[in-house]
C-alpha cells in the first residue's frame, strides 16, 4: 500500500488547488495496486510559535507531523500569491520541517509540486519557491515538467475534480513519476 498525503495551499472551500488534488485522488483510485490518499489542511495548523512547539502544545500539529511521518509522499498543489506560495502552505512547511527528538517528517519525503489558479500562469511562480523549501527540508522533490493550470476556474470539473483530459493527462504523469520515485526509494532500502 503507497500513501499519499495531499497538500492544498489553499484554505478556500472551493479551491482550484484542491480540485487539482482531488483528480490525483481519482488518477490513483484507476491505477493497479493499492494507494491511499489522505488530504491535510493548512487551515488547521496553528501559526508556527517556538514556544507552543517547545511545550508541544499543538494537538493539529502532532496529527500532522504523525501524518505525514507515516506516509510514503507528499503531493503539494499551490496556489501563487504575488508570485509565491501562500503563506498559510509556508507556515504548515515550517511545522512539519521541525522534528522534536526525531528527524523532521520532511526528511527524504518524496513530494510531487503542482499549481492552480485562475490566472493564465497558472501559479507557476510558485513552483521554484516552494520546491527550494522542500529542498532545505530535506524533501526529495520528484523531478518533472511544472503543471501548472492556467485558467483553473473555467475548467470542467465533475465530483470537485478536473475532467479535461489533457490537464488529467499532465497529472496522471506527474503522479506516475511521484510513484515511480516512491518505488525507487524502496527499493533502495531493500538493497541497505
Amino acid at each position: 500500500m503507497v500513501k499519499i498525503v495531499l497538500l492544498s495551499g489553499s484554505t478556500r472551500r472551493d479551491s482550484v488547488n484542491t480540485a487539482v488534488l482531488e483528480t490525483v485522488r481519482h488518477i490513483l483510485a484507476g491505477l493497479p495496486g493499492e494507494h491511499e490518499a489522505v488530504a491535510l489542511s493548512v487551515a488547521e495548523l496553528p501559526f508556527y510559535e517556538a514556544e507552543l512547539e517547545r511545550t508541544d502544545g499543538s494537538a493539529a500539529v502532532r496529527a500532522a507531523k504523525e501524518l505525514v511521518a507515516g506516509a510514503d509522499a507528499l503531493f503539494i498543489s499551490t496556489p501563487a500569491y504575488n508570485g509565491e506560495m501562500p503563506g498559510a502552505l509556508k507556515n504548515a512547511l515550517d511545522w512539519l520541517s521541525r522534528g522534536i527528538g526525531a528527524p523532521s517528517p520532511l526528511t527524504g519525503k518524496v513530494t510531487a509540486v503542482a499549481s492552480a489558479s485562475p490566472g493564465a500562469r497558472g501559479g507557476l511562480d510558485a513552483q521554484a519557491g516552494l520546491a527550494g523549501v522542500l529542498e532545505r527540508c530535506g524533501a526529495r522533490v520528484v523531478r518533472h515538467e511544472p503543471v501548472a493550470v492556467g485558467g483553473a476556474g473555467a475548467l470542467a470539473t465533475e465530483d470537485g475534480r478536473y475532467t479535461d483530459p489533457e490537464l488529467v493527462e499532465r497529472l496522471a504523469s506527474l503522479t506516475g513519476a511521484l510513484l515511480a520515485e516512491v518505488a525507487e526509494v524502496a527499493d533502495a532500502k531493500v538493497l541497505v
